[in-house]
């Protein structure tokens, strides 16, 4: 297309309008791909097997400016396109950062609207119910009068324009706007609505920019019958594409919580004091505190061991007809007093949602509880024991038939783009899981970044015990050690558990001189500020932190990975997973485990290289990567890094780069 080629050529328009703007290959291919699927044609509706939109598969690694290279073509195709990303952050960069870039390179207005989940918006009626409390009267709260002022101004509601509104207050939660809270067209705030306005807006929009969890929330609205939050749309484009599998599980699946419970009843307590007289107020708060009895009861009945675990297997252990015993108990309980409370619908507004409320809760208790009354082997029941609430869930084994019908169906283009989408070279795995055919259209552009030359990957010597093995634990601190020193601090260290992470911590902190950050001990926020700000410290962190981590220059120099990040075999829904595949006649852990654990890696490498002038070291502390087969495939996922497992290579390598640093300075 040569109005792209205008766009990211040599002198193009980027260029003109981005300081530092270094033409790449990779991203006008990109951009012209991402072009062709959008407009082509709408693609005839068959009833067959295989997706029914265009879909590409692109996997563009740092560096590649994957953000401008589909962002341009779906505000040039000029149809109605959802750009769908894993993170609020990551929204908020599109909208206040890419697209004014975008309207000032294509020189004209672009119709986009930011929309993020309804717990993001103020519901002005809950406001002013916690407004009118007396109670608050007796109270210093500061914030209720930056929140007034806030309102008088606002367009939006967005949570996200309350910068000084600690996500720790608690007053967020008694405030947002809840779809299980909303009195809809009987509300007396709904002019004002903040949620209806954005809807309004959306309609109005050409480019739509959500999250996953929005995007499949609507999705599994849609399936149900019950409405949808975005309007029609003609394509959709998946950042973060690596996320989706687990995403859609989430919302197309079911889950009935403890909390979710307590909070309803909590909601019941508050609008009872608010909306009726004193002698049914007495009637009713009997009922709510019996039924928390129950609640606690039904808590108790599992057992006191915190983590997840098979729902079939409890059953087992207490037979199924104490099992339903119990689940019909808090069933009765809550359709109890759901049936109170249509007295009270005389007194106010808001006690038909709490009603529906109530209902769905117990609908949801009984479908995921009572799932050996159906027979239905699509799902995999499970349960979470936290320390003081309990959640019952039911996930889909597979989701590529959902997203068949309710995805792929229903738009006439589909792209799905992330820097980590295959694993050795192959996208095999992302398309079954996706429930995409082999023939579906893949393309890889490579990291501009010189690898090869600033950056080297270390793997410990072929004697270094194996994770599972009982040295591993003191040999990794003193190896890890090691490397911070030579390193001087500047490393972000991935552990694969909490368990390990602050047991190497502990070690550490009494062995290094520098700054020793730890996950959990403050916001995820102020530890990569402190990490940033303070150019030799350590981060050591889990989970989360494999990714979305954004720290260019110096203060990240070196990336440590515990080990391979295999998923805990024993979690109900990977297990069950597991299960399928074997059942099916595949090997699971080649198909799905090897694979899924290559992705994390690759995201956990991610973190070191992030400009064109990083440099650093990657040190994967997990010897299998050579002394097992399955090392290989890991090994040529990863970056065209020099390969040592010499220490002495590290020592020289800080030795020579600190030269190299000193004289790009004085250029």
């Amino acid at each position: 297309m040569t109005q792209l080629t205008e766009i990211f050529g040599p002198g193009g328009r980027l260029a003109g309008n981005l300081a530092n703007f270094e033409p790449r290959d990779g991203q006008h291919a990109m951009a012209e791909a991402v072009a062709d699927v959008l407009l082509l044609d709408a693609p005839e509706r068959q009833d067959h097997d295989g997706p029914q939109a265009r879909v590409l598969l692109i996997e563009a690694e740092t560096g590649i400016g994957k953000t401008l290279a589909y962002l341009i073509p779906a505000a040039l195709s000029g149809k109605r396109v959802v750009i769908s990303t894993a993170t609020l952050n990551l929204q908020d960069q599109i909208i206040n950062k890419d697209l004014p870039l975008v309207e000032k390179v294509l020189d004209e207005k672009i119709a986009a609207l930011c929309i993020k989940g309804r717990e993001n918006y103020l519901c002005q009626y809950r406001w002013y119910q916690y407004r009118s409390n007396p109670q608050l009267s007796l109270v210093d709260d500061p914030w209720v009068e930056q929140i007034d002022t806030w309102l008088k101004k606002t367009a939006t509601g967005d949570r996200a324009e309350l910068g000084w509104l600690s996500k720790k207050a608690g007053l967020w939660s008694k405030i947002a706007s809840q779809s299980n809270h909303c009195l809809g067209a009987d509300c007396p705030e709904a002019a004002g609505c903040f949620i209806s306005q954005l809807r309004k807006r959306a309609g109005k929009a050409r480019l739509l920019i959500v999250n996953h969890h929005l995007f499949f929330s609507d999705l599994a609205l849609r399936k149900s019958g019950f409405g949808e939050i975005l309007p029609r749309y003609e394509a959709v484009i998946f950042d973060e594409a690596h996320h989706l599998e687990n995403v859609a599980s989430t919302f197309f699946g079911k889950s009935f919580s403890h909390y979710q419970l307590i909070d309803l009843l909590g909601d019941i307590e508050r609008q009872a004091k608010l909306d009726l007289p004193p002698e049914m107020i007495d009637t009713l708060l009997p009922s709510v505190h019996g039924l928390k009895m129950r609640l606690d009861g039904f808590g108790r009945f599992f057992p006191v061991q915190t983590g997840r675990f098979f729902l079939q297997t409890l059953i087992k252990d207490q037979t199924e007809t104490v099992w339903r015993e119990q689940v019909e108990l808090l069933s009765a309980g809550i359709t109890g007093l759901a049936d109170r409370l249509v007295d009270c619908t005389a007194f106010g507004d808001g006690w038909s949602g709490l009603i529906k409320r109530a209902g769905e809760q117990n609908d949801k208790l009984r479908d995921i509880a009572l799932f050996f009354d159906n027979n239905d082997h699509k799902y995999v029941h499970w349960y979470e024991k936290r320390d003081r609430t309990v959640l019952l869930s039911a996930t889909p084994i597979e989701v590529a038939d959902e997203l068949q019908k309710n995805l792929y169906a229903t738009v006439d283009a589909c792209i799905l783009t992330s820097a980590t989408l295959s694993s050795g070279g192959s996208f095999s795995y992302i398309k079954e899981r996706l429930g995409l055919k082999e023939d579906v259209r893949d393309l890889q552009f490579s990291s501009p970044f010189d690898y090869r030359h600033r950056t080297l990957l270390y793997v410990p010597e072929t004697s270094f015990p194996e994770p599972t093995h009982q040295d591993f634990l003191p040999c990794i601190g003193d190896r890890v050690l090691q490397i911070l020193r030579l390193s001087e601090g500047r490393a972000l260290v991935l552990c694969t558990s909490f368990k390990g992470m602050d047991s190497l911590a502990a070690f550490l902190e009494g062995a290094l001189d520098y700054p020793v950050l730890v996950q959990g001990r403050a916001s995820r926020n102020a530890l990569l500020n402190s990490f940033r700000e303070e150019t030799h410290s350590v981060l050591l962190a889990v989970a989360s932190f494999w990714e979305g981590v954004d720290v260019v220059g110096e203060s990240l120099s070196c990336v440590i990975i515990e080990k391979l990040p295999f998923e805990v075999p024993s979690d109900p829904v990977i297990q069950a997973r597991i299960d399928r595949i074997k059942e099916e006649g595949g090997k699971p852990f080649f198909d799905f485990q090897v694979p899924r654990a290559i992705l994390t890696l690759r995201q956990g490498v991610g973190r070191l290289m992030r400009s064109v002038t990083d440099r650093g070291v990657i040190a994967i502390m997990d010897v299998r990567l050579f002394k097992k087969g399955y090392g290989r495939v890991f090994l040529k996922s990863l970056p065209a890094s020099p390969v040592t497992r010499n220490m002495v290579d590290i020592a020289n390598f800080y030795a020579e780069n600190a030269h190299a640093e000193r004289t790009e300075g004085d250029e």
